[in-house]
């Protein structure tokens, strides 16, 4: 893409941080064409305006960031997003890429790499800084071949269900994943609900019986 050609929606709940990041991209001869504050706002925007990149802060009020990120990869997948993320955490990279994220970039790089790392993944670049993509080698040598606690990307489950899930995939009781959670045990019965709604089950044991299969079929 030529300079005039990459259009970008900028999300960030600190007003201060988002006018300084749409001004440089702006100083750089990229494209702006919306900004928003929290999970609602983004994605409405970003389904009105389908940008080729939405550079986004990972703790968006609302929804969250890595559930706004699966929101926009099963309805705009060709909108590529880039995590502008306040803190530098591996795992919080990991979690944003398999929901959908297309690169994970920590803010305390500064702005003066911004331009060129959107550039890239305007060209089709993973924009990952090289401690994570250390990080995403180690978790993949752990992988268990049964896939045990990788979540596919395209799911009904939201992130929270998935985390609930996962722990009774691993045997633990309502009140086990309420504490592992800090969770009441209330919310973990609506959540265990809903998964069984979204995956077409009527127990627990065939929720993750087909959360297995899931999780085989995004490994094929």
């Amino acid at each position: 893409m030529t300079r005039s050609d990459l259009r970008v929606i900028v999300a960030d709940d600190d007003p201060l941080s988002r006018r300084a990041v749409r001004d440089a991209l702006q100083l750089a001869g990229i494209t702006v064409v919306a900004d928003a504050a929290d999970c609602r706002e983004t994605i409405e925007l970003t389904l009105h305006y389908v940008p080729d990149l939405l550079l986004m802060e990972a703790e968006l009020p609302g929804a969250g960031g890595v559930e706004t990120i699966r929101q926009i990869a099963a309805r705009a997948p060709e909108v590529r997003v880039i995590v502008h993320a306040r803190v530098d955490d591996p795992e919080l990279a990991l979690r944003s890429l398999r929901a959908g994220a297309d690169g994970y970039l920590p803010k305390r790089y500064g702005l003066e790499p911004l331009p060129r790392a959107l550039r890239a993944a305007g060209e089709g670049e993973a924009i990952v800084p090289r401690h994570v993509a250390a990080h995403l080698v180690a978790c993949l040598r752990r992988q268990r071949e049964d896939a045990a606690g990788l979540r596919p990307v395209r799911s009904p489950l939201t992130g929270r269900e998935w985390e609930v899930l996962d722990l009774l995939c691993g045997g633990l009781t309502t009140d086990e994943v309420a504490d592992q959670l800090v969770l009441t045990t209330e919310t973990v019965r609506s959540h265990i609900k809903h998964v069984m709604r979204k995956l077409g089950v009527s127990s627990r044991r065939q929720a993750v019986v087909v959360a297995q299969r899931m999780r085989e079929t995004a490994l094929r």
